[in-house]
């Protein structure tokens, strides 16, 4: 339903050649830049996109485009880039990096950890503060009895 009330109104409708169409998504171009290409809004891309033949010519072109860069990477690959060697190798291969994370005490021994302090050395009065701070701590903490304030009824 092209243009509005009148003969001719609206928009005129911008053909777009499907082998500029293809060139430009087997250079893996964004939507953006294929509206901006062809002078039309990323919508009507969008738009277009629902249309067999114009879906067919971009997946076309994404696939060349992806068949190409395979190409270049496996001839870059076999003229001994070693860039290239080991991103085929984790990408197609399933080669990883693995990097082990270990810790250790001296001497490489394991790491000692003092399950409980060591009290005995506190005062009476330093002992009861560390009650009251542990008591607020506790689920509950400042609301519950016995952490210092008087019960609340």
């Amino acid at each position: 339903m092209p243009g509005g009330a009148r003969h001719g109104a609206g928009r005129k409708r911008v053909n777009m050649n499907p082998a500029e169409l293809e060139k430009l998504c087997a250079l893996q171009c964004t939507d953006e830049e294929i509206a901006a290409w062809f002078g039309v809004s990323t919508r009507t891309i969008e738009r277009r996109r629902k249309v067999v033949q114009f879906a067919e010519a971009m997946e076309r072109g994404k696939a060349k485009g992806k068949i190409s860069l395979r190409r270049n990477l496996w001839r870059l690959c076999s003229q001994g880039n070693v860039a290239a060697a080991i991103f085929l190798s984790k990408n197609l291969l399933g080669y990883r990096d693995v990097v082990n994370n270990e810790l250790s005490g001296l001497a490489g021994g394991p790491i000692e950890l003092a399950a409980r302090p060591d009290l005995s050395q506190l005062t009476d009065e330093e002992l009861e503060q560390l009650r009251t701070i542990t008591r607020k701590t506790l689920p509950g903490g400042r609301d519950r009895p016995g952490n210092g304030d008087p019960p609340s009824e």
